[in-house]
């Protein structure tokens, strides 16, 4: 334990001055606890009364888990935490610190105080006293209080309870004496009979004198266990020793105690006596008695009498001004009472006119003056009772022979006011309207006012100081009407207003009385306004300004002294009026031009701009297209969709703000030309035509594209010509009535709703005279190989070809020619088509095309299969019959259905129910054995042939059955030997060392092998884990892993995991280190909490 020390910032020679040492006490594991209390304070020092005094104290136990519990008492047993509020405050930091602030310490504050720490079963304490001095004379004040209406205030005697004192001589009861021989039953009646309010702390301190005692080698008679004596008394504490030359010292409440006036030591033979002088509430303590390594201990109880009052305070009754002296007298002289005035305390300070004279016992209330509102209830109160008597001020008679007349005056004229009365010269107050006139430099308390004004005006009385009557009467001044209009700051008297806007005109007028206001517009009174009159002004109010609230009001004034005017001009200035719908005379791909006409009305002041907005037509959701203002009326939106319909509208900006949106435009669609055609190339020639082909543009865009125009031009001519009156919608175009052997030029344009295209030229020009072209017959892939269809399905070739002129057409069936009853064909320019509406087996065949032009010819061969479903298998026998087997054999069907057979399909049933089943499908051969059939049973077997187009229709069944029979088995069942998986716990990960940061959940991980499932315990220095709410346990799969819910430093420790079975047991360690926060090794901490764990 460490010394106890106070600090004086101030007084250098102050610092460092030890109040009391202690011992420094060893513990049984060698933990220790430093405990040290210094003052804080910066400018005030401790002792004196109002001063602030901070303490604290630091506990030093490094090694501990869990932070101990700290306590602060006064006494023996008042615990401060139930105290703390605005006087009181106790704070406890992180760095274990724990802070104890008194705040504005009074005199009785002072007193021994203690704080107690403990860790389970370990503890320590510091004790020291406090002692406050007063530099002012403090009331003498008793609290008498059943709640705790401030609970920082440290006075407890506001903890006990308030009882009216009996007249009647109680009997002094020991209560200490009563609860050391009553049975434990009885504590709680006897506290409640005897007002003990801390029974609790009493209780603790019975158990600790019921102990029995070893008896002592050092003393012969120990101390009692408690001692009692009344304030002021004197104690005598006595022991006797067995070996008189011990050294013997005394403490209270652990500090050494020095002989001064106050403790006076004695020595009597082998005996010791201390006595206390004078005894106070501040020896109200624990003492203690120390030879050599014995000590013995007792409290002293020092009991405070109550203050009886001997001679009442009597009743007074007087007049004003006179002299009132309340006396009484107490049983104790120096004992504090309190004088009360109709329940609340009467205050005494210097500059109060209340005084108190204590002399001896005699108590003295002193008024030295005394006005009508000292009439009340005086009361005096002491502890041991209360007398209380009434005063009553009256006030003195007064004649009137004039009284005070009514007067009314102009503005500026002197006032006179004249009055007698007896006696004469008697001292009194002015006032106007209930308030207290004072002297100035224009009022003269001779009753004459020099110049007057408004504020003269009202009621006057004149109240004589003592005397019961006052003298009264009205003054009225009257003033001429007029407006103030030039206090107002407005140009020309000119006020503007934005529309819609609350107006509010507020004018100051004068006169007296007040005038009558009327406010007019040109010859007319307002019809939209509100007009209110006050005292010194009027004002007109517009809740929501128009446009017709322009113009010229005209304010008069009018009361008994005449007649005044004033005008102000009113201006309204407002957003302004829409422009008319804009125009959009121009329209591009994704642009447009627009215009439109200024607003006709611009809210009386300049048009400084547009703004434009844009929408889709179906859309409601507007656009902004510029933020700064469009000086000009031409706007030019752009990045607008292709084919969508727009509306654009227009917002006129003044000084004001914002017009309302014009009326949108009429709805209109950005479109854009196509592209210009692609590929354009000649695709045929004649004598007088030629063909052109080509493909769609490119872009096409939002208008789609209505057509194509074709022109020709003549070589040698700069005309061109249009080839077709009406657009066409295909990619070819022939251009008909051409004169032979001349050249021409070809152009396409693409045409929609925005226009015609850019042109696409052919390149070079094209000669119109017929070219031979020799025939090509372009057989497709898939007829390259034999067309194969089935039975009933429909045929439908198309063989393309090439020549020119038309070439000619002919088919041929096996070198002859097709009849077209059966086969139907048809020729154009460039294919020929073969049509079978249902096709048989006898339209099977080689199938040859021949295509002329003139001496040129070309042909191509077609080989057409028409398949149908094959017959079924011939002569099905059985070949053989043994054990559970059967072998089968079969021919080919003779009709195969013009396709090769792809397999064969066998079924089988039994005779007894002739229900069908297959046993093999796709089979390829011809002979098969049938397995796993039923023994005792005959069966029949079936078989069908099938190629590309199915099974056959029909299936060729066995002639005879096969009988299964049945022949003797033996079943030999193997012998087996169990396989003993049983085993002892073994770890096959252990624990790993881990770093964990505090606040943030850590987990621990291992994982187990053992049979039968062992039981997992977890251990924190070698302490089972059992039902803490702040470990989560899991096991899965042999993977044990434990949670800590957010750790502090003091979880940190020696963690186990171990697993017991039947057949052993097995344990692994590791540390868990908990940092409060980041610090230097930070690098150190494991990339993630569980890595290296295998996973369930």
């Amino acid at each position: 334990m460490k010394g106890l020390r106070r600090t004086h910032p101030d007084d250098p020679t102050q610092r460092n001055e030890p109040l009391a040492t202690g011992q420094t006490v060893k513990r049984e594991d060698e933990q220790k606890f430093c405990l040290c209390v210094c003052h804080e304070h910066t400018f005030v020092s401790p002792d004196v009364q109002g001063a602030d005094i901070h303490f604290i104290a630091k506990v030093e136990a490094k090694d501990l888990l869990r932070k101990p519990t700290v306590k602060w008492f006064k006494g023996k047993w008042m615990d401060l935490a139930s105290k703390t509020g605005k006087h009181l405050q106790l704070k406890e930091t992180f760095d274990r610190l724990t802070k104890m602030h008194i705040i504005k310490a009074k005199e009785n504050y002072g007193g021994n105080y203690r704080c107690e720490v403990n860790y389970k079963d370990k503890f320590d304490s510091c004790s020291f006293d406090l002692e406050v001095k007063g530099r002012v004379i403090l009331d003498p004040v008793i609290v008498f209080s059943e709640g705790q209406e401030d609970a920082g205030e440290l006075d407890f005697s506001g903890l006990l309870k308030h009882r009216e004192h009996k007249q009647e001589d109680v009997p002094e009861v020991d209560v200490w004496e009563i609860l050391k021989n009553a049975r434990p039953d009885e504590y709680e009646k006897i506290a409640f009979t005897y007002g003990i309010t801390d029974l609790r702390g009493l209780l603790k301190r019975l158990k600790k004198t019921k102990k029995v005692e070893k008896k002592s080698e050092a003393f012969a008679k120990k101390l009692d266990a408690a001692y009692q004596v009344d304030k002021g008394g004197k104690i005598r504490f006595m022991v006797d020793l067995a070996d008189p030359t011990v050294e013997l010292k005394w403490y209270k409440n652990g500090q050494e105690i020095r002989s001064t006036p106050k403790y006076i030591f004695e020595h009597k033979g082998t005996q010791r006596i201390m006595v206390i002088n004078n005894c106070s509430m501040l020896d109200d303590a624990a003492y203690s008695v120390a030879a050599g390594d014995e000590k013995c201990t007792t409290e002293l109880f020092v009991k405070e009498l109550p203050v009886k009052i001997v001679k009442t305070i009597e009743a007074v009754k007087t007049t004003v001004n006179e002299r009132i002296e309340l006396e009484c007298e107490v049983s104790e002289e120096g004992a504090q009472v309190k004088w009360m005035k109709n329940g609340v305390e009467v205050p005494t300070g210097v500059r109060s006119r209340y005084r108190v004279k204590v002399e001896g016992t005699k108590h003295t209330l002193v008024i030295d003056d005394a006005s009508k509102d000292d009439t009340g209830v005086y009361s005096i109160m002491a502890t041991g009772g209360t007398s209380e008597a009434r005063v009553q001020v009256d006030l003195k008679p007064l004649k009137i022979f004039q009284d005070l007349q009514d007067i009314t005056l102009k503005l500026g004229e002197p006032l006179k006011m004249h009055c007698e009365i007896f006696p004469g010269n008697v001292p009194g107050r002015w006032y106007r309207n209930g308030q207290l006139i004072q002297a100035n430099d224009r009022i003269n308390i001779l009753h004459r006012v020099e110049a007057t004004s408004l504020h003269d005006s009202g009621d006057y009385t004149f109240v004589l100081e003592g005397y019961s009557q006052s003298l009264s009467a009205k003054v009225h001044i009257i003033d001429p009407p007029r407006v103030h209009l030039e206090t107002l700051n407005f140009p020309d008297n000119t006020v503007t207003i934005v529309a819609g806007n609350k107006l509010r005109l507020e004018i100051p007028i004068s006169g007296e009385p007040a005038p009558r206001v009327v406010w007019m517009k040109g010859e007319r009174s307002g019809h939209r306004v509100h007009a209110e009159t006050y005292g010194d002004h009027t004002s007109l109010t517009i809740e929501v300004t128009e446009r017709e609230d322009s113009g010229n009001y005209k304010i008069v004034l009018q009361n008994e002294a005449g007649e005044d005017t004033g005008s102000v001009k009113v201006k309204v200035v407002d957003i302004p009026d829409p422009p008319e719908a804009p125009l959009v005379p121009v329209v591009g791909g994704d642009w447009c031009s627009m215009t439109w006409d200024p607003p006709i009305y611009d809210g009386s002041s300049p048009i400084l701009g547009y703004f434009v907005e844009r929408k889709k037509k179906q859309s409601s959701r507007w656009m902004r297209l510029n933020f700064d203002l469009i000086k000009e009326t031409t706007f030019e939106p752009k990045k607008m969709i292709e084919g969508v319909p727009y509306e654009v509208r227009v917002f006129a900006v003044n000084a004001i703000g914002v017009s309302k949106a014009s009326e949108p435009s009429k709805a209109f669609v950005p479109l854009a030309v196509t592209s210009e055609p692609t590929m354009l190339v000649v695709d045929d020639v004649t004598d007088d035509t030629v063909t052109m082909k080509w493909r769609p543009p490119d872009t096409i865009g939002a208008a789609g594209l209505d057509g194509y125009l074709v022109e020709y031009c003549v070589e040698g001519t700069d005309e061109w010509i249009p080839a077709n009156k009406g657009l066409t919608e295909k990619t070819k175009y022939t251009i008909t009535g051409l004169p032979t052997n001349a050249k021409i030029l070809v152009r396409v344009k693409a045409v929609n709703a925005a226009g015609c295209s850019t042109p696409r030229t052919i390149q070079h020009s094209i000669l119109v005279k017929e070219v031979i072209e020799p025939p090509k017959i372009r057989i497709p892939r898939h007829l390259k190989q034999t067309y194969t269809r089935r039975v009933g399905e429909a045929v439908n070739l198309v063989v393309p070809f090439l020549g020119k002129p038309r070439p000619k057409v002919s088919w041929l069936k096996e070198g002859q020619p097709i009849d077209p009853t059966h086969v139907s064909i048809r020729n154009t320019e460039c294919d020929s088509i073969i049509f079978i509406r249902k096709a048989e087996r006898s339209h099977s065949g080689k199938y040859e095309l021949t295509v002329q032009v003139e001496n040129h010819t070309d042909t191509a061969i077609l080989d057409i299969q028409i398949v149908d479903l094959p017959g079924p298998p011939q002569a099905v026998t059985i070949e053989e019959v043994w054990g559970e087997n059967v072998a089968l054999d079969w021919s080919p069907p003779k009709d195969i259905g013009n396709s090769p057979i792809s397999g064969y399909t066998i079924q089988k049933a039994d005779k007894k129910t002739m229900e069908w089943y297959t046993c093999v499908e796709h089979y390829h051969r011809t002979c098969i054995t049938i397995s796993d059939l039923v023994i005792g049973n005959e069966y029949f077997f079936r078989i069908y042939a099938e190629n590309m187009c199915g099974l056959s229709e029909s299936a060729t069944q066995t002639k005879d059955c096969a009988l299964i029979v049945k022949e003797g088995l033996q079943l030999r069942t193997p012998e087996y030997i169990d396989h003993d998986f049983k085993e002892p716990p073994r770890f096959t990960q252990p624990l790993i060392n881990t770093f964990a940061v505090a606040g943030y959940n850590a987990t621990l991980n291992c994982s187990v092998r053992a049979n039968p499932r062992p039981k997992v315990i977890w251990m924190k220095n070698k302490i089972a884990i059992i039902d803490d709410p702040r470990y989560r346990m899991f096991s899965n799969q042999g993977v044990c892993t434990l949670e800590v819910r957010k750790p502090n430093p003091y979880d940190g420790g020696l963690y186990a995991c171990k697993a017991v079975n039947d057949l052993g047991e097995d344990q692994v360690e590791c540390r868990l280190e908990v940092k409060g926060e980041c610090g230097p090794h930070e690098g150190h901490l494991p990339r993630r909490l569980g890595d290296g764990f295998p996973k369930a």
